[in-house]
């Protein structure tokens, strides 16, 4: 599989922006990883020259009493997970005027970008991820803690086996009254049928996570599917998993990990005595050289390119995360054409409203919860309004220059002035044809139905990227109504370079 980005070097990290702190609590900021719901995360260096990443709240969240008294808590919770797969917690500012949180820094990608970028994966490099995971967890839940999000996203891969990183959702096991009525924590696609229904959770919801988890991880496709995060969390709690693309010698494993009874899974320990027997693992069990593909390998520090960091907190879309997304290669312009890629457009700007300021309104409760990571679910079913159909699902795309645009009917990257429904750069903002409408989430969760609705109530015309840096979702209508795109900013910023987002398309039914 090719990679997401356009021919040529990956990009390197980015360089802290001029309003960016120097220095957070004695350490000096040396580069900007990567942002979330809950802030921004810096490329830092200890006294000794170990590299960290350092995690600083966001000033709004950092002055609510409530965030703060959540945050302290969290911090403890990971401060007591001591496991060699998992990235352990250096240093904290719990109580500092803006709180941040320092962690080993791990310089590999994440088993989501792996899979995006690669397929799915060999049975023994699956198996050996499994291992490693459930010794994760049991560290994890020697801590007392329940991870709660545990997805590919969340699960990075070093040389030597994979990271579990991200326990800001994780909350200490006897820990009650952090979420409301008819609010969940977390990713649908991996959530168990207990969380999704607000039940207790247990270790036993990090294990059908990791089942989920390997099972995409082998097939390349959610075991209960993509669309709305309703619709997923339905299968989870009431149909079995879908391990048709899974290689058979899995299933029985697998279907183990991802029972609907949280007593019929089995534990961290039964994983890896399972991983190590099967006759792919064989005699060594290590992650030895050899245990993940080349192509992967050369993504490691040492290969043949940069990886990108994850940020904070890899958030789902508004369905999930998703299968394998389809890439692509930024085609060439036409020809016969005498302009060059990146030339400015003045006949079709013209024709281009000049864009207003997103209008978000602020939604702390949910901002709060969704700052605490993955993504928070309503589950009443009173939801009323047309019916969508979904279309292309969770596409990444890299425009490089303003040559090139966002064709939204297509799911591509195409030549500049190609497209009817487009997204195209300007210098700060994306901009959308004069006919179609946008809307920005206030939180970080962003179905079709609350998009239509506030194109109707709060449209705006263009979609400043200072909006859209911390990964909150926009959508897009198409200039007839039928079709909405709902999206996020995945990397890139004010200025001429590349700028790359995740798009899914859904048509209105009816």
């Amino acid at each position: 599989m090719s990679s997401t980005y356009p021919p040529g070097p990956r990009p390197a990290h980015a360089p802290p922006a001029p309003d960016d702190p120097r220095e957070i609590g004695g350490y000096r900021i040396q580069a900007r990883l990567g942002a979330g719901g809950m802030g921004v995360v810096y490329l830092a260096h200890t006294p000794g020259g170990r590299p960290i990443a350092l995690k600083a709240v966001r000033e709004d969240f950092a002055a609510d009493p409530e965030f703060r008294l959540r945050f302290a808590q969290e911090v403890a919770s990971a401060s007591r997970i001591h496991g060699l797969f998992t990235a352990q917690v250096v240093d904290h500012g719990a109580d500092d005027p803006v709180p941040w949180l320092a962690t080993a820094y791990v310089p590999g990608p994440s088993l989501q970008q792996v899979v995006e970028r690669h397929g799915p994966l060999p049975v023994r490099t699956v198996l050996l991820l499994v291992a490693g995971i459930a010794e994760a967890l049991q560290a994890i839940h020697s801590a007392g803690v329940v991870h709660r999000d545990l997805k590919p996203a969340n699960v990075l891969i070093a040389e030597d086996g994979p990271r579990v990183i991200d326990f800001g959702i994780a909350r200490a096991a006897d820990a009650t009254g952090l979420t409301g009525t008819g609010l969940r924590i977390g990713t649908a696609a991996y959530m168990a049928p207990e969380q999704a229904l607000g039940l207790a959770v247990t270790p036993a919801t990090d294990v059908f996570a990791l089942g989920a988890l390997a099972a995409y991880v082998a097939g390349g496709a959610l075991p209960f599917g993509t669309g709305p995060e309703s619709a997923a969390l339905y299968r989870v709690v009431h149909e079995p998993p879908d391990l048709t693309q899974v290689p058979a010698d899995l299933h029985a494993l697998l279907e183990r990990c991802l029972a609907k009874r949280p007593e019929d899974r089995p534990v961290p320990a039964e994983l890896i005595a399972a991983a190590h027997a099967h006759p792919a693992v064989g005699p060594a069990p290590e992650f030895t050289e050899g245990w993940l593909p080349g192509a992967v390998r050369q993504e490691l520090p040492g290969g043949a390119a940069p990886v990108r960091t994850p940020s904070l907190h890899d958030r789902p879309t508004h369905a999930g995360p998703a299968a394998p997304v389809p890439t692509q290669r930024v085609p060439e312009p036409p020809t016969g054409t005498d302009r060059a890629p990146g030339d400015a457009r003045p006949a079709r700007r013209a024709r281009r409203r000049r864009g207003r300021t997103a209008l978000i309104a602020g939604a702390v409760t949910l901002g709060l919860l969704a700052a605490a990571g993955g993504a928070v679910y309503y589950l009443d079913g009173t939801g009323t309004g047309p019916s969508f159909t979904p279309g292309y699902a969770d596409v990444e795309l890299t425009a490089p220059d303003h040559g090139y645009e966002f064709d939204l009917g297509a799911g591509k990257v195409v030549p500049a002035e190609t497209s009817d429904w487009y997204l195209s750069r300007d210098k700060d903002a994306l901009v959308l044809p004069e006919e179609a409408d946008a809307f920005v989430a206030s939180g970080y969760v962003l179905s079709p139905e609350d998009c239509d609705r506030g194109i109707e109530t709060e449209p705006v015309t263009s979609l400043p990227l200072d909006d859209l840096a911390d990964e909150r979702p926009f959508c897009v209508r198409s200039p007839d109504g039928g079709r909405l795109v709902i999206g996020r900013l995945v990397d890139g910023g004010p200025g001429e370079g590349p700028v790359s987002v995740v798009l899914s398309q859904y048509r209105k039914d009816g």
